[in-house]
């Protein structure tokens, strides 16, 4: 049986994907940053050193386990939080599977927001949501980075989510879609299922939003 760690996966998208994955036949190693969650390893992902500890937690639950899903994330709150657990948590976790030996080629798909695909460079602004929105995109040009870097031993990718579900007590416009059938967790979750068994896939972006990353 295939093993994944999925982060921040027992709620909203996280849950969603968790929940599809098993029922297509992987084992689901599940963290979170609450203690009373459902989760199988509690990893407060906003500590500079909590990565490299749910990566060797994961291991000791699964010596096998070669796939990580990126899921967990911030909205809000201070930016250095935001940071390390938007982008340099999934960036450590990446590079860690990156040398694992003896177990063939490992996979990562990391979760992006489609606002990013309208971003030519990191935003100047001071507001949360840009904030926010910087730590997507670096990690959509790490995700082309480390594709290229690690392709003898990794595929990585990534899915750019649209409107999908808002983040706890965030209020904002829907954005504009071209669809009329606008994306939901599931299609989300198929996203990932699809980037982690297709074997000859490796540094693509699939945004999962109703065309929504084509509207200027």
């Amino acid at each position: 049986m295939k093993t994944v760690l999925v982060t921040g996966g027992t709620t909203r998208l996280g849950k969603a994907i968790s929940d599809l994955l098993r029922r297509s036949g992987w084992r689901v190693i599940t963290s979170s940053h609450r203690e009373d969650a459902p989760c199988d390893i509690v990893a407060d992902l906003s500590q500079p050193s909590e990565a490299a500890k749910l990566y060797l937690e994961a291991l000791r639950l699964d010596d096998g386990f070669c796939a990580i899903v990126n899921n967990a994330a911030l909205f809000t709150g201070e930016i250095d939080d935001m940071t390390r657990v938007n982008y340099d948590s999934p960036v450590k976790l990446t590079m860690l599977l990156a040398g694992r030996e003896g177990v063939g080629k490992c996979s990562v798909v990391n979760i992006l927001d489609c606002e990013v695909h309208s971003m030519k460079e990191l935003r100047t602004g001071d507001s949360v949501k840009d904030a926010y929105l910087n730590t997507k995109f670096k990690l959509l040009e790490f995700t082309k980075k480390a594709a290229c870097l690690f392709a003898q031993t990794l595929r990585v990718n990534a899915v750019s989510p649209g409107p999908v579900l808002a983040p706890t007590g965030v209020h904002e416009k829907a954005l504009d879609t071209l669809l009329e059938n606008r994306p939901t967790a599931e299609d989300v979750a198929k996203a990932v299922l699809f980037l982690l068994e297709t074997q000859s896939v490796t540094g693509v972006t699939v945004p999962v939003d109703a065309g929504a990353h084509l509207i200027a």
